[in-house]
């Protein structure tokens, strides 16, 4: 198979990290690969959208409050709560107190456990905490810790997909790149 190119990256990023209607035309190693390079695109896409939306409801006049609750529910939407699932998942993987495969057969299973519940509501509450503080001290410092947070997030993919990083399990999207 020739290798990817660049669409293909970003198709798969967009196509596997957003709500984006991107169509994946390649799932194999190699497109995983570019599109966990082309992953900070996806976040910087989901991030300039999220900015976007807390800025329009402090110009509409708006709390920074209400613009921090909308820069943090925008890019879950954006991306179907996956990086909150990623979440949700690790912390009830390490709360169970399993072995690495008890903890990994934790996380596998669908259902959210109090140690996710629990991280959820926590992460969420401080993103919007941090987010208010700044969207009140700047509407452009708000907008741009939005922005950056979310394109940095998703460079943690495309680092974890470098040579030399394990998959934590034989099967899924980890083992496509790793």
């Amino acid at each position: 198979m020739p290798r990817p190119t660049p669409a293909d990256g970003l198709r798969f990023a967009f196509g596997t990290l957003t709500v984006v209607p991107a169509r994946v035309r390649r799932w194999d190693r190699e497109a995983a690969r570019a599109g966990m390079l082309c992953a900070p695109l996806a976040g910087l896409a989901v991030g300039l959208a999220a900015a976007a939306a807390g800025s329009a409801l402090l110009a509409l006049g708006a709390s920074p409050l209400l613009a921090a609750v909308a820069a943090v529910a925008l890019p879950a939407a954006g991306t179907r709560g996956l990086h909150l699932d990623g979440l949700a998942d690790i912390a009830d993987g390490l709360g169970s107190g399993k072995d690495a495969e008890g903890a990994l057969r934790v996380m596998k299973q669908s259902d959210i456990g109090p140690f996710g519940v629990i991280t959820l509501v926590l992460v969420l509450f401080a993103q919007v905490a941090a987010l208010a503080e700044l969207y009140d001290e700047s509407r452009t410092g708000g907008a741009t810790a939005t922005v950056l947070a979310a394109a940095t997030a998703r460079l943690a993919l495309t680092l974890a997909a470098r040579t030399g990083v394990p998959a934590a399990r034989p099967e899924g999207l980890g083992a496509a790149v790793a």
